[in-house]
């Protein structure tokens, strides 16, 4: 019987600092079937959210079919490759009930938190409730070296969609540099200095896995030919990583046209769109080991602010200047400039998708064993509108969800879709909610 288990991770020492690797879902860890854990518990559920700002163009975006096999439309054209993994929700409201529409903030809360809240804006704002990642990580993230990951793609440590209550966010991660260093070490403090943090830059020229070998030469030699071609992929995931991050720190080459030179050892972050949109994959690389790995079972994506201030480089007006101030083009039927942020929105969504799915856990993939809420905070972003908000949930949660369906709300609120999850999740709860945003009604045709 193999000393190895689940809970193992591989270490070693860098510089005085020590460093851990986490080992994903083997065969040598399942029961005879690949369903289960070798103990008999089921293959763990992840969980996420996902979320980017300004909504979608309705008629571009919404399928005309319900169930099953629903039509793509233009914007939605880049989750095809999973259509039978991803479930889309239509008509489903944030319900104010005589509260304000606090633009950019009241659709997204109202989503994540099952009501609408009392104040907010486009930087942020109050939530009147946990949001439901903060519920679902109590449930299952326990366990895990990371009760959760918050992630952003624009570099501002305060764009976080994950809240106990009140107005104080759980902060995100923006530097793929700092995140690695906090998945894979650094947790040895040198007894001789007052405060001592591990050089990045050391670290990513240095790989972890050398500083892992002998833990790893042990591992390989327990494993059958499945799992060692499994861990060398998962391996040489790490290390195209750390070669990614690496050029990130490496002072650029000299350019005639440069005055000022960027400083050595800190990686470009922002809202332009391809910065945005490379620190999203970085991130998104990390976050997908760290759930594979069982460091976390529950992460949130926040791809930009809820008034999206992503934009093009070069060009000074954001996303969500361009929601307001563009016309609607009246052979489009679109306002284009805007739409190009829309469909890179969910080009990058897709991008996440094809990580999660990459990743083989028993029978099906990480992402079968997930679910991931993706929403906006509204749907007309010119208008402000809060119904029928888009909301899609990715995975099935290990075969517990009915995925790949169109469903309609008819006008119901929002908190019906994260009732239905935490449901699904196992989460003892009849009813969520406030408000008229209360709701006791889950999704049946989602529930296996």
């Amino acid at each position: 019987m193999s000393h190895w288990t689940r809970r193992n991770l591989l270490r070693g020492m860098m510089r005085g600092s020590a460093v851990v690797v986490g080992l994903p879902l083997l065969d040598l860890f399942l029961d005879g079937n690949g369903e289960a854990l070798a103990s008999g518990a089921p293959i763990p559920t992840r969980f996420g959210t996902w979320f980017w700002g300004c909504g979608v163009n309705t008629a571009r975006w919404f399928p005309s079919q319900l169930g099953k096999g629903y039509d793509i439309k233009p914007e939605l054209a880049p989750i095809a490759p999973y259509r039978d993994k991803v479930s889309v929700f239509s008509n489903f409201n944030c319900i104010l009930d005589g509260k304000p529409n606090l633009v950019h903030w009241s659709g997204v809360m109202a989503t994540l938190t099952g009501a609408a809240p009392l104040k907010g804006g486009v930087a942020g704002g109050t939530s009147e409730q946990p949001t439901i990642d903060c519920l679902v990580s109590d449930h299952i993230g326990a366990g895990t070296r990371f009760r959760s990951l918050e992630l952003a793609c624009t570099g501002q440590t305060g764009v976080s969609y994950s809240m106990r209550a009140g107005s104080t966010v759980n902060p995100s991660e923006v530097d793929p540099v700092q995140l690695y260093r906090r998945l894979f070490g650094a947790e040895f403090q040198d007894p001789n200095k007052a405060e001592f943090k591990p050089d990045p830059a050391v670290m990513l020229r240095q790989s972890v896995l050398s500083s892992v070998k002998d833990d790893r030469d042990e591992l390989l030699r327990s494993l059958g030919s499945a799992d060692r071609q499994r861990v060398d992929q998962y391996f040489t995931s790490v290390r195209q990583v750390e070669q990614q991050l690496g050029h990130l720190l490496e002072k650029p080459a000299p350019a005639e046209a440069c005055v000022v030179g960027r400083e050595p050892g800190k990686a470009e972050l922002g809202p332009t769109w391809d910065v945005a949109m490379r620190t999203h994959d970085l991130l998104g690389q990390l976050a997908v080991m760290a759930l594979s790995c069982n460091q976390t079972r529950v992460f949130n994506m926040a791809l930009s602010i809820a008034g999206s201030n992503l934009r093009k480089a070069g060009d000074p007006v954001a996303f969500h200047e361009l929601t307001h101030e563009e016309p609607i083009d009246e052979k489009l039927g679109y306002q284009p400039k805007s739409t190009f942020f829309i469909e890179r929105s969910m080009e990058t969504f897709g991008s996440m998708l094809k990580m999660m799915d990459g990743v083989k856990e028993g029978a099906g993939t990480l992402l079968d064993n997930s679910l991931i809420l993706a929403t906006s905070e509204s749907n007309f972003a010119k208008i402000h509108s809060v119904d029928n908000l888009p909301i899609m949930v990715a995975g099935s949660a290990g075969g517990k969800w009915k995925a790949g369906q169109h469903i309609s709300g008819n006008g119901d609120p929002s908190s019906r879709v994260g009732l239905t999850i935490q449901q699904v999740l196992g989460m003892p709860v009849t009813s969520w909610g406030d408000g008229a945003m209360r709701t006791t009604k889950p999704i049946s045709e989602v529930m296996a």
